[in-house]
């Protein structure tokens, strides 16, 4: 690459005095001024060069070594031999090297002030310089002289900014220095002249330097100049400075006492002091006027003077009263009370409210109806009295409310807040809670996709197969028709003796089973759908009648009694029959396919009863009913059983045989209830246009009522596997809702409605009868009182 920078010079070694003696030993470690330029190598190109290539030679062979840092600077001067000097890249002879000194204008004047101030040392090197064999040198080359011992107590540079560093300055400016690495120069400096690169030792020169130098943790290298520069102690101090974040200045106080040098009073001074003239004392026309208008305005009450201003700010630090109502004439105004709180007007009244209204103005039967049916929402009437015709003004009556409204008024006064109240401007998507999009809760039905026809009276209930494949429906036509799901298809029609209430498919997929009730008859059908193994092996369970060892007690005989259906209905798929004695509402089946219960509102303290199909015997779970019992339902996974009256819902442990829990649902009347597949969440309907949402692990209360319907609500149904429930009403429509169980107990359930299904026709009164979920799709369908099932998917 390049040569090694070496830092010898050729000369005798002088003698000093006493005096200089000391003064170098003191400054044997201190920082000097550049004495060392680049080597020129003789043997090296010197095209780029300027001026012709110079040799210098010494009057002696013995080799003067002089010791300096990376930045050049003088460090003290060491023996001569062999092992202090470095060898050369191209091999040349040590000791025959060659040193070219450039010497610029700052050389000489610190030259010069050397002999200013030490003249004894500079005259002994003048004459230690002056060799008889450097005559030809002494043409070419500038005379140099000794530089001037700096003392130690007066640091480097103080009174300026200059320093040696100048010297040897790259002067290639701000580019990457990578462009150099195939040189054997940095850059140049001042005079132009390349400044060749440092000697570069491989790496276990590197660590002998490190274990051997104890410098070389302060050794830093200039990028710029390629050279090692030794950091000193002021300068380590004042990093240390720095890295923590104080001031880098060690003399700098930072709690000086603060200089106030501008004072905060403000003096008035006067611009002049000539006496006023004369002319300022004659009353001025434009002031005179500028005092009436003045005065004018205090008279009318338009300024005010500071003693009235001083007591209207008294006056509004205390309580504040404003009028309730105008009144008719402007009396306040004159006594200037503001802000009066104005009597909401009405509008003006139309030709319905004249006691002799035009015929097209008065109520018939329908709309008669209709006004009275909405007592209870009297903000959906769209008037709020009822149009009358008089014949006459006299033969009007008194106000009916007269009273009333006289004391509401009156309490208004009484109870009415004397301030006024700031509005609150809140708007209504503020109050609304923030629920997830509709979109992002998919799938779930949302259109009409197939309509079941075939009943001639009203559809009471529907139940689908646990496979999918297959629904059935029990309608008040006395028939139980059973349909293809996929293509709409009545496959049978099996009629009875009476309306058939209720329909129940046995959710164990092993039978094929049907519960049906009818009258005070309990079927059981077997369908003949489906896999025709399934259908042998429910026949041949149905056809055995199990022996029963145990006696049953008079209260069950007389209330139900087991019997295998007569041929006749045998060819229909009947296969059990099971008496009750008052009339079936609903029948429920058990998760495993073994229980069933049915509900006879009419049974008093026997109206519910557990049938067990495998042993053919029914009990009776309670001895004495605790209200009119509407329906029942069977715990998904524990042996619960659920009993809903009239206002409460009970639950019962099975095993134990008592009371776990009273659920209070605060409704008029109960029609029907679901629970969700995990079990701890239940869900009622009532016929108050309400549904209940329990948390049975929460409160025995609701934890959310819901008023998506505006009649009542007949049936309500969870779908298995989807997070939806949806609700069937007699406003003809099914409402599905997102309602979504978290495993976590501290997060609430997720409630979102999600589509409101409205295709059903109202028949006397009625609309949706009952609701039910697809087991596998989200798919739901309803029956109603148009005689028809609808599927929406």
């Amino acid at each position: 690459m390049t040569k090694k920078l070496t830092l010898k010079r050729k000369g005798k070694e002088p003698e000093p005095t006493n005096e200089v003696a000391a003064s170098s030993e003191a400054s044997d470690n201190e920082e000097e001024e550049d004495l060392l330029q680049a080597v020129k190598d003789p043997g090296e190109d010197t095209t780029d060069d300027e001026g012709i290539d110079q040799e210098y030679q010494s009057d002696s062979s013995e080799d003067l070594e002089f010791e300096s840092d990376e930045e050049g600077n003088y460090l003290g001067r060491k023996k001569g031999d062999g092992s202090s000097e470095e060898e050369d890249d191209d091999g040349d002879e040590e000791g025959e090297e060659e040193d070219e000194e450039e010497d610029d204008s700052e050389d000489g004047e610190s030259a010069d002030d050397g002999d200013e101030e030490k003249p004894t040392t500079s005259k002994q090197n003048k004459s230690e310089d002056e060799p008889s064999s450097s005559k030809v040198s002494k043409k070419t080359q500038p005379p140099t002289k000794d530089l001037v011992k700096r003392d130690p107590s007066h640091p480097e540079y103080h009174d300026s900014d200059t320093s040696d560093e100048e010297d040897i300055r790259n002067t290639v400016g701000n580019i990457p220095m990578h462009w150099y690495d195939e040189y054997k120069h940095i850059g140049y400096d001042w005079d132009a002249k390349k400044i060749v690169k440092p000697p570069q030792g491989d790496q276990i020169d590197e660590f002998l330097r490190k274990i051997e130098d104890p410098n070389f943790w302060r050794t830093v290298k200039d990028p710029q100049t390629g050279q090692e520069v030794l950091i000193t102690d002021e300068d380590i101090a004042l990093i240390k400075r720095i890295i923590s974040g104080r001031i880098p200045n060690k003399d700098h106080n930072e709690y000086e006492p603060w200089v106030e040098w501008f004072t905060s009073e403000v003096e008035k001074m006067p611009i002049k002091n000539v006496p006023d003239h004369k002319r300022s004392f004659l009353p001025s026309v434009s002031e005179k006027k500028r005092v009436g208008r003045m005065v004018h305005a205090l008279k009318m009450g338009w300024m005010k003077t500071t003693e009235e201003v001083e007591r209207e700010k008294q006056a509004k630090r205390g309580p504040k009263f404003y009028m309730l109502w105008e009144t008719d004439t402007s009396r306040e105004h004159m006594r200037r009370i503001h802000d009066p709180v104005s009597a909401p007007k009405r509008d003006l009244p139309g030709h319905a409210e004249s006691y002799n209204p035009p015929p097209e103005y008065l109520f018939d039967e329908r709309e008669t109806k209709e006004w009275l049916k909405l007592k209870d929402e009297p903000h959906k009437r769209k008037l709020h009295f009822m149009p009358q015709k008089f014949t006459s003004l006299r033969a009007v009556p008194a106000y009916s409310r007269y009273l009333r409204e006289r004391f509401l008024r009156c309490l208004d006064l009484y109870l009415c807040p004397r301030a006024k109240r700031v509005k609150l401007n809140i708007d209504a998507e503020y109050l609304i809670p923030k629920l997830p999009s509709p979109r992002d809760l998919q799938p779930f039905p949302t259109i009409e996709s197939l309509v079941y026809r075939g009943h001639t009276d009203l559809v009471r209930s529907v139940s689908v197969e646990p496979k999918g494949e297959y629904i059935v429906s029990g309608s008040d036509d006395k028939t139980v028709k059973i349909w293809e799901i996929a293509t709409g298809r009545c496959i049978r029609t099996i009629e009875t003796e009476d309306v058939v209430r209720c329909v129940a498919w046995c959710p164990n997929a092993k039978l094929s089973i049907i519960a049906v009730a009818t009258g005070n008859r309990l079927l059981l059908i077997n369908p003949k759908v489906g896999d025709k193994v399934l259908v042998k092996k429910t026949d041949d369970l149905l056809a055995e009648e199990p022996s029963s060892d145990v006696i049953e007690s008079e209260r069950i005989k007389a209330a139900v009694q087991w019997a295998t259906a007569e041929p006749a209905e045998q060819e229909k798929g009947v296969r059990v029959v099971i008496n009750h004695f008052k009339p079936i509402r609903q029948v429920t089946w058990h998760g495993r396919g073994d229980y069933l219960a049915t509900v006879m509102p009419e049974g008093a303290n026997r109206s519910a009863l557990i049938h067990q199909l495998s042993k053919r015997r029914s009990q009776i779970p309670f001895s004495k009913s605790k209200g009119l019992i509407q329906c029942v339902l069977f715990h998904p996974v524990k042996p619960c059983f659920f009993v809903a009256t009239q206002h409460n819902i009970r639950i019962y442990d099975l095993v134990k045989q008592e009371l776990v829990k009273k659920l209070l649902t605060n409704s008029k009347w109960i029609s029907g209830m679901s629970i969700h597949p995990k079990g701890d969440n239940l869900l009622v309907s009532t016929y108050d246009k309400k549904m209940l949402w329990f948390d049975l692990d929460l409160s025995t209360k609701p934890y959310q009522t819901m008023r998506l319907h505006r009649n009542a609500v007949r049936s309500v149904a969870f779908h298995l596997r989807y997070p939806l429930f949806a609700s069937g009403s007699d406003d003809q429509a099914v409402i599905v809702s997102h309602g979504m169980v978290y495993n976590d107990l501290l997060q609430n359930p997720l409630i979102v409605p999600l589509k409101k299904l409205q295709t059903h026709e109202k028949r006397e009164d009625f609309g949706v009868l009952d609701v039910n979920w697809h087991p596998i799709q989200p798919w739901i369908f309803s029956t109603g009182a148009d005689c028809t099932i609808r599927l929406y998917t």
